[in-house]
């Protein structure tokens, strides 16, 4: 156990570095330039170094790794209660040391340079997805404001190709209207080449093959999980990985009673958000093709609400993806493990 604990706030120019022992007692403080920073630390005797987990900790982390210290990195909102009145870099620094000094305190794992590169491809898929249902969306107001009303959803593009042959409209609006197609049929361009990728990507990996052989979890799903969650092995078990994807019930308990509302939505929104749209796929298929007879998802859809149901089924899954990570098998159908 390294004998010095040193809090660092990061930031885009100015450092500030704290040093304190583990009894407490204060060693140092330091404001350093970005220049300055890798210099100081280099010098200092291998130490335990923590930082918030926010803008560019990852990369620091990887690098005073390099350097020969331990770090760790803390979630902003864990630091916050042992600020001490006013807010500042000083003042934050040295709160991370006090927070980092907790026995019970939890740690965000740092994740490689793989693992961020796939975050990134992931992220611009995702905001390709989003600039063109913005285009898609200022498309269907214009031609509103003119009598033509178009259903949500990419797949009315079509509609909407036919409708401007058709409709009477001013000049301006059309080529207006046109130029939008054009738009939404670039970025759709540039989300099928993202998506590539990423099947690519998800087909290289062992691990994100094996989570594909579960129903509901694709090249998406799984590279998500590759990308953002950290090594499940360091959860205790499948529900633990649960409630760090926000996807247990919230706690309202006092007195010795038990209050338990909606989900907490507490933990890593892109794996929880595609865990739940590849449930509701699942149940709206069981809606089509009925589930076997007695069968978990039976018994809830007979009474249970099909959203609720959702989401208490990516609970199920992400369970048993901690499973098939921690245990390095494939996916078993409940149903046939039983049969057999």
């Amino acid at each position: 156990m390294k004998d010095t604990v040193i809090g660092v706030d990061l930031a885009k120019n100015i450092f500030q570095v704290h040093g304190a022992s583990r009894a407490g007692e204060v060693m140092f403080r330091k404001k350093l330039r970005r220049q300055q920073f890798m210099q100081f630390m280099a010098t200092q005797p291998p130490a335990l170094v923590v930082l918030e987990a926010c803008g560019s900790a990852h990369y620091w982390a990887r690098e005073l790794a390099g350097a020969g210290h331990e770090v760790r990195l803390i979630a902003p909102q864990y630091v916050k209660p042992f600020v001490k009145r006013q807010k500042n870099d000083a003042a934050d620094a040295e709160a991370i040391v006090i927070a980092a000094r907790q026995p019970e305190m939890r740690f965000v794992e740092p994740r490689t340079e793989a693992q961020q590169a796939r975050g990134v491809l992931f992220r611009a898929r995702q905001r390709l997805v989003h600039q063109r249902t913005e285009l898609v969306n200022a498309l269907r107001a214009v031609l509103y404001e003119f009598g033509l009303v178009v259903p949500q959803g990419i797949a009315h593009i079509r509609h909407i190709e036919a409708l401007l042959d058709e409709a009477v409209l001013p000049e301006a609006v059309k080529q207006e209207c046109l130029d939008l197609l054009r738009q939404i049929s670039e970025q759709s361009v540039r989300i099928d080449v993202r998506t590539k990728k990423i099947r690519m990507l998800a087909q290289e990996s062992e691990n994100t093959c094996r989570l594909q052989s579960m129903p509901g979890v694709g090249p998406l799903t799984a590279l998500a999980i590759e990308a953002f969650a950290p090594d499940l092995q360091s959860f205790r078990r499948g529900r633990d990985f649960a409630a760090w994807l926000g996807l247990v019930p919230r706690q309202f308990s006092s007195g010795g009673k038990e209050r338990l509302g909606k989900i907490s939505k507490a933990g890593q929104a892109d794996i929880r958000r595609l865990l739940i749209m590849g449930a509701m796929t699942q149940v709206n298929w069981a809606s089509r093709k009925a589930p076997a007879p007695g069968s978990w998802l039976a018994r809830m859809l007979a009474r249970k609400p099909r959203m609720l149901v959702a989401i208490a089924l990516a609970n199920r899954m992400a369970r048993a993806i901690w499973a098939m990570a921690t245990k390095q098998e494939d996916y078993r159908d409940p149903a046939l493990s039983v049969a057999a």
